[in-house]
């Protein structure tokens, strides 16, 4: 049996029955959850006076990383540089129906730039095409491109647009490729992260992988639902509130 075919056989048997969640899964403590956080700029009316300030929150609050287009990874790398909030950027973004090798050099060139963090959207209508190979080898030709620089890869699944089965079958992928988070949101679909998608993504993917809560995210409470139902990384435009309401 090839490794496509051992996916999918995998993925009929946890659309009948999931696994157990892992259940060792760190949690924020005392209220601080900035380092939880992908802190979030992708409207396409941003500015650089946008990512200044996106960038002087997070060092503010200590955030995970800043999340941005790959045109601003150079502006915010030389604006973190010195702290230890991390660059993501995003690559087929936001419909992720980009050739393989166009995502390939855009991983490069975001990592030349200073991106340490890659969320990628995979090739949607591919995955909902059942041409899964491509769907692998797309995922594997950007985690390899990033990997070979020790930078992280999250998948970006747009868990609105697909079936049960389908997000099992994308998480299944994504393991398989050697991403190291799967993520549920562009933020540009119809919907965004859920506590059930989050759920079954964390069981698919085990305690192996990361797994991104994005898309809606904008208060304490749904985050911290977001965590309790297996995400380790939130990603969100409203970090800032996230953080305060926290720590009130």
């Amino acid at each position: 049996m090839n490794q496509i075919s051992e996916i999918l056989t995998l993925a009929e048997a946890y659309n009948h029955e999931l696994p157990a969640r892992p259940t060792a899964l760190a949690k924020p403590q005392g209220g601080e959850i900035a380092t939880w956080i992908d802190h979030t700029y992708l409207k396409p009316q941003g500015t650089v006076f946008d990512i200044q300030q996106l960038c002087e929150e997070a060092k503010e609050y200590q955030f995970a990383s800043v999340c941005i287009h790959p045109s601003f990874v150079p502006l915010a790398f030389g604006l973190l540089k010195n702290s230890p909030v991390k660059v993501c950027t995003v690559i087929g973004f936001p419909l992720g129906a980009n050739t393989s090798s166009v995502k390939m050099v855009e991983t490069l060139d975001a990592l030349r730039s200073g991106a340490v963090e890659i969320d990628m959207v995979i090739h949607i209508g591919a995955l909902k095409g059942e041409a899964y190979g491509q769907v692998l080898n797309d995922i594997r030709a950007v985690v390899d491109a990033a990997h070979n620089q020790r930078a992280l890869v999250k998948v970006i699944i747009e868990t609105a647009l697909l079936s049960r089965i389908e997000k099992i079958t994308a998480c299944l992928l994504s393991k398989a490729a050697g991403a190291d988070f799967v993520k549920t949101s562009t933020g540009f679909a119809s919907g965004g992260a859920t506590v059930e998608d989050i759920d079954l993504m964390r069981r698919v993917v085990g305690a192996d992988l990361g797994v991104k809560a994005s898309g809606g995210v904008r208060n304490y409470a749904d985050a911290l639902a977001m965590i309790e139902a297996g995400a380790t990384r939130i990603g969100a435009s409203s970090g800032v509130q996230i953080v305060q309401d926290a720590r009130t």
